[in-house]
């Protein structure tokens, strides 16, 4: 039974999306622990009641980035995880913590990677102006947003949106895609070529949303 150790900053909606499906569809998998940085996190109440372990590491408590993570990583240990998950994990994570976790730790981002790395993606890509947006799942590498593409998902930019219609609307490929992805790591179908992620036995690795939300 492999270990998933999740991490987040906020509500966790890919957390409690990750934790229905393996849950759903029999992985061979067990969401052990979800970890965040913040006490007030909303999802850590829904961990709790669906019986995982919650860790609070207060990123306020430490001077600097080098404790924080030091100490992140020793709370992540103590559960021997096979995959890191962040979902929504709002700290810029140092190159050593990174390369701890190399080739096991996966993140989400809401947009279309390469495009529109870092804050504010719903807006930067209103602004320009693209007719098409998404959310990519990723493997996390010291260079922020930049790592191996394993999943994205895109739905057209609509006359009329703003940041927050928009962000509404990637939400629901994001809990699509990486509790997809998070199952294809699980089961040992994914390697990586330089940039690129390959699956293996083949299926699509994107998903084309329309306007009803429907998928393909």
């Amino acid at each position: 039974m492999k270990k998933i150790v999740i991490l987040i900053s906020g509500r966790g909606s890919n957390m409690e999306a990750i934790v229905h499906a393996c849950a759903r569809d029999g992985w061979p998998a067990r969401v052990y622990a979800v970890i965040s940085n913040r006490p007030d996190a909303a999802g850590l109440e829904f961990a709790r009641a669906n019986g995982i372990a919650t860790k609070v590491v207060d990123h306020r408590e430490f001077d600097g980035r080098d404790a924080f993570d030091a100490a992140l990583a020793r709370e992540i240990d103590c559960f021997e995880p096979d995959c890191v998950v962040l979902a929504g994990f709002m700290r810029v994570l140092t190159d050593a913590f990174v390369q701890r976790y190399a080739g096991r730790m996966l993140n989400i981002h809401p947009s279309l990677l390469p495009c529109f790395p870092g804050l504010r993606t719903h807006q930067q890509a209103l602004d320009a102006g693209v007719r098409v947006h998404g959310a990519s799942v990723h493997f996390v590498t010291p260079p922020l947003d930049h790592g191996p593409i394993v999943a994205q998902g895109a739905v057209p930019v609509i006359n009329g949106y703003d940041a927050a219609a928009l962000a509404a609307r990637v939400l629901t490929v994001e809990h699509v895609i990486y509790p997809r992805a998070v199952r294809w790591f699980i089961e040992g179908r994914l390697s990586i070529e330089g940039k690129r992620v390959t699956l293996t036995p083949s299926e699509p690795q994107w998903l084309f949303a329309d306007i009803a939300g429907e998928g393909a």
